[in-house]
């Protein structure tokens, strides 16, 4: 089969992040700039899947660059993992004569681009996009910037509330495996505790600090718990609260801190992103995923992307435990 060098398909994959849809659109109009036919896959790797693609026009992507979540929408798919499903997938692409894919998403879905690339003749670039902030290759991920400004403002409206009551919150965020979104929230924010996966927790200590500096004056207080910690909630629950006689409340924000409109940070790093995979898929290039290096835009091959471990930010986590109490 001869295939169209100048068709291109995108979809987003896994968890929606803001700023998405900000990466959509720079896909689709600096491709179209460049002479291509783009492609929207629907809900990810089930609509490769379930063919559920069509062609995207300029207009395609009007009035997105705000919004949250993704226009292409976003799925998880098993079924994929199957060698012989992938393939017939990556076919319904084929068959219309593209084989250039931008896959949007976290790390699950850059191993599914990885097996489209060794598997199949399609050509396949990644753009990290999760709020979790939890890729090691890259400094920061679409998403994670917004979900931030989101905890931020959940601290400083809590802080009102419980400083009229004088009382302790627990807010819980998300990161199962990476404390990031809590710790630069944390700080942000003015939060006194943070906990997360990456640093030992001792809760009696956390509890008696709590109890002297209501001694001193305090008027609130708020621990920003990562979702990797979940386990702690109820003997934090109990034991700052028996320490201080005071009650203690907790939050989880959940999914509220995907969703959203993305942040200038976000917007303004999707679309260099976007720009920079379509130049990859000009070049040639298949098999590599974009990301950010300080100020840089940066590519690297899947394979050694996935490999790269994500690395604690000592630096981060020292100042907002001993700035913030």
């Amino acid at each position: 089969m001869e295939y169209d060098k100048k068709k291109i398909a995108v979809l987003t994959s896994g968890g929606d992040a803001s700023g998405m849809n900000a990466c959509i659109r720079a896909v689709v109009r600096y491709a179209m700039a460049q002479g291509y036919t783009v492609y929207g896959v629907r809900r990810g790797y089930v609509g490769l899947i379930e063919d559920d693609i069509f062609e995207m026009q300029y207009n395609s992507v009007s009035n997105c660059v705000h919004t949250g979540g993704t226009i292409l929408r976003t799925g998880r798919s098993k079924d994929f993992c199957n060698p012989e499903v992938m393939k017939k997938a990556v076919d319904n692409l084929l068959k219309r004569g593209c084989n250039h894919l931008v896959v949007i998403g976290g790390d699950g879905s850059f191993r599914g681009l990885q097996d489209i690339h060794k598997m199949t003749d399609m050509r396949v670039i990644g753009i990290p996009a999760t709020i979790d902030n939890d890729m090691g290759y890259t400094d920061f991920t679409i998403g994670f910037d917004t979900a931030c400004n989101t905890v931020i403002d959940a601290i400083l409206r809590l802080r009102d509330t419980i400083t009229s009551h004088d009382r302790i919150m627990i807010l819980e965020v998300m990161g199962r495996h990476c404390g990031d979104i809590a710790i630069n929230s944390a700080l942000a924010g003015g939060a006194e505790y943070v906990i997360v996966g990456e640093v030992p927790v001792d809760v009696d200590a956390i509890a008696d600090s709590v109890k002297r500096g209501f001694d001193k004056g305090k008027t609130s207080t708020i621990i920003v718990l990562a979702e990797a910690r979940n386990d702690l909630k109820d003997e934090l629950i109990e034991k700052v609260g028996a320490a201080t006689g005071r009650r203690v409340n907790h939050v989880s924000l959940s999914y509220m801190q995907r969703g959203g409109y993305p942040a200038m940070a976000d917007r303004v790093l999707a679309s260099r992103m976007a720009v920079r995979a379509v130049e990859l898929i000009d070049e040639g290039q298949s098999g590599r995923v974009v990301g950010v290096n300080g100020n840089d835009i940066i590519d690297m091959s899947v394979g050694e992307a996935l490999k790269v471990p994500k690395k604690f930010n000592q630096k981060i986590y020292d100042i907002a435990t001993k700035i913030s109490k």
